[in-house]
């Protein structure tokens, strides 16, 4: 039976790469939060009962990490009650849920690779509602709940790598985190997970990052190299403890995909800077 797969907060920066990847193969309903607001049951219903969808793909998230400090109720709404609803619905109608988290649910106090058996200890009300969405996604008899880390490649192109890549090509400064350590993902490698999960995997956790990890200053060097710009390169290497920063971040967030990569390989982290790099080029993406 073909898929008929439903993608949720279509306007987020991964959805569209979801999209590009099933599109081929099922049928693929994208919404934006106008279309469908995933905190409302009946309008969740009524779309569910109207596509039957096999799968739905939450994208929707409210990732205004500082934001959620001061505004608990917006970030509890879309990331934990949202994810409640959409859990009840796809139960009802035996389909698969698949959620996006994040490494944020980590304190980041430790020196190795989070893996899936490693106990959350959210630090700031993002990661918080981002974990309490994870429990009921997961309490899905078919749900998979992805983590996944400074997401890049998504359009438009507004991520934090895509603001190095700018301040580099545009001669201008760029402030980075020498001591704070992710796993970039390239949210092309993420989609081809996501699929690669859903057709071999297990439902429940997985780690969706690129292999390897870094700091941020390391990735703008890369980044500079790559771009064939690193004799002129303004970086400035910050500390995570001098930005004036409104809620906390995992200092250490590097996530292991050992689990993930037993099904699918992840490519490393550089060899997704030079692949999105090459793209940005091919597609004269402004900046």
């Amino acid at each position: 039976m073909r898929q008929k797969i439903l993608v949720t907060g279509a306007g987020a920066q991964l959805a569209g790469a979801i999209v590009a990847e099933f599109a081929g193969t099922a049928d693929v309903r994208a919404l934006r939060h106008a279309e469908l607001d995933i905190t409302d049951p009946s309008a969740v219903q009524r779309e569910l009962a109207s596509f039957g969808p096999t799968h739905v793909i939450n994208c929707a998230s409210y990732n205004n990490v500082d934001g959620a400090e001061d505004d608990p109720e917006s970030a509890l709404k879309a990331n934990t009650f949202g994810v409640r609803v959409l859990a009840r619905a796809v139960t009802e109608v035996d389909a698969t849920l698949v959620h996006y988290s994040t490494d944020f649910v980590f304190d980041g106090r430790t020196s190795k690779p989070y893996t899936e058996e490693d106990a959350p200890n959210p630090a700031g009300m993002y990661a918080a509602s981002k974990l309490l969405g994870e429990w009921f996604a997961l309490e899905v008899p078919k749900g998979f709940v992805l983590r996944v880390a400074s997401l890049f490649g998504g359009t438009p192109a507004k991520s934090s790598v895509d603001r190095i890549i700018d301040a580099l090509l545009d001669g201008r400064e760029a402030r980075v985190f020498a001591d704070r350590t992710a796993s970039p993902s390239y949210v092309l490698d993420v989609a081809a997970a996501t699929r690669a999960v859903l057709e071999r995997g297990a439902p429940g956790l997985y780690h969706c990052v690129g292999s390897d990890h870094c700091t941020w200053y390391e990735l703008a060097v890369a980044a500079a190299k790559i771009l064939g710009c690193e004799k002129t390169a303004k970086l400035i290497a910050v500390r995570v403890a001098d930005m004036p920063l409104r809620a906390p971040r995992p200092q250490y967030a590097a996530l292991s995909n050992a689990k993930l990569t037993a099904i699918t390989p992840m490519p490393t982290w550089r060899d997704a800077l030079e692949r999105y790099i090459a793209a940005r080029r091919l597609q004269r993406i402004p900046h």
